[in-house]
């Protein structure tokens, strides 16, 4: 794989720490825009993964991100 097929093809765990943290995908291409949002409360896990049309995520609220590059804790 080259590097842009890496990095499409990344995966994420997200792990929420409280109630409500939002996840929120961003587009690819001349305009970043939302286009998908979901909700994980307290405990919830979701693996998602970059790909041709997501590249970027917002996440708001308390959570763990564990990534290749290791783990981030927002909302703190």
């Amino acid at each position: 794989m080259n590097n842009e097929e890496d990095t499409i093809a990344d995966y994420i765990a997200i792990k929420a720490i409280e109630n409500g943290v939002t996840i929120i995908g961003l587009t690819r291409g001349r305009d970043t825009k939302f286009h998908h949002t979901e909700k994980l409360d307290k405990g919830e896990v979701m693996i998602a993964q970059f790909t041709e049309h997501t590249s970027a995520m917002k996440i708001r609220g308390r959570a763990e991100i564990y990534t290749k590059h290791g783990i981030i804790k927002s909302g703190e």
